[in-house]
């Protein structure tokens, strides 16, 4: 099992709005378009991000209500000192999803731009130790098409991994318009991942409110509808070179689901007449489906029904929930390997491996 020298890798941590360069947008977007790239001004209250006159964040520190990087002696804006807090945690390797909610810039071609100058800025970040820091590119999630165009070029450019918004487009990823797109991820051979956040209805997350908490509890199993239309439509059928990462997932929700669509496939299978499976879901998921967690007791014990290598662990840095810097003891206090045999923790190891180093 693992000894308390070995490489962990952290399949889910960030790197948000409010530790980007200031300038990153307004230096690298083409001159005609710099007078509407995001741009931080200062203000009464400390210096803000700003779009076509609205407040997108706070630029050097966290919004009021969340645990200040101050409190908790995060460093994640600059790779040397992100590797420094990785080493102090005695995490090897981080797989590193851009802000929540992506940058919210409201033109389509301002935005697609920002989205370039953050994949390339990445990707410099990235280099300065590729084995240990992978920022995924972030596309634009408004059309396949655009999509399909920044996949190619953030492969190109050396990224391990790409994050595509689930709420971006008026058209579902699962849907037939981005059968373009998902050829395209085949093809390229990058892990395609969704994260938690949106798809909610009643509940909106407000900070020193009950609502936050509440927001919390539940956003996880909204990628339910996501996992289940990229099997059900046949995607993963098609295309099977695709890896799909949920990202900040959780695990207690997923066994349930697992079965409800094989149940589902079993009754309506037979009627069903555009696309037919030739495997049960559960299949697809075990093949090209991967979920992060970060603390899920209930979800450890699930294990055994999602799959060893299907489940990658991590702390989440730098948000206020994470396990850093005491990562190994979550780890160990968790219950884990109580709930792996050595050759389940080993082959889990493997895919975590891969999917951060493809």
């Amino acid at each position: 099992m693992r000894t308390a020298d070995e490489p962990i890798i952290s399949a889910d941590d960030h790197m948000d709005l409010n530790v980007l360069p200031p300038r990153l947008f307004v230096d690298r977007l083409p001159a005609r378009l710099r007078d509407a790239a995001p741009r931080v001004v200062d203000t009464p209250d400390g210096p803000v991000w700003h779009v076509d006159g609205r407040l997108l964040g706070p630029s050097g520190r966290k919004a009021k209500g969340l645990i200040v990087h101050e409190e908790h002696g995060f460093r994640p804006g600059q790779p040397e000192h992100r590797l420094a807090d990785m080493d102090r945690d005695r995490v090897y390797t981080q797989v590193i999803y851009g802000p929540p909610g992506g940058i919210a810039v409201p033109d389509v071609e301002v935005r697609t731009c920002c989205l370039q100058a953050y994949n390339d800025w990445a990707d410099e970040f990235n280099a300065v130790d590729r084995d240990r820091l992978v920022v995924l590119a972030l596309l634009p999630g408004d059309t396949p098409e655009a999509a399909s165009t920044e996949l190619r070029r953030a492969a190109d450019l050396g990224h391990k991994g790409a994050l595509v918004g689930l709420f971006e487009s008026d058209v579902p990823l699962f849907e037939e318009p981005w059968e373009t797109f998902w050829a395209t991820a085949d093809e390229v051979g990058l892990p395609i991942h969704f994260h938690l956040g949106g798809g909610l209805h009643s509940l909106k997350g407000r900070p020193n409110s009950w609502r936050q908490p509440a927001m919390v509890a539940v956003v996880p199993m909204q990628l339910d509808e996501a996992l289940s239309g990229m099997v059900f439509s046949g995607l993963l059928e098609r295309h099977p070179n695709v890896n799909l990462v949920l990202g900040e997932s959780g695990l207690g929700w997923v066994p349930y689901v697992l079965e409800r669509m094989d149940h589902e496939h079993d009754k309506y299978g037979p009627l069903v007449e555009d696309v037919r499976l030739p495997l049960p879901p559960s299949e697809y998921v075990r093949r090209q489906v991967y979920f992060s967690y970060e603390e899920d007791r209930v979800g450890l014990e699930m294990i055994p029904r999602i799959g060893a290598t299907n489940v990658m662990w991590a702390s989440d840095y730098p948000h206020g929930d994470s396990t850093w810097p005491n990562s190994r003891t979550a780890i160990d206090e968790s219950g884990l390997a109580v709930q792996l045999t050595e050759v389940d923790y080993l082959a889990a190891r493997v895919v975590a491996l891969l999917l951060s180093r493809s």
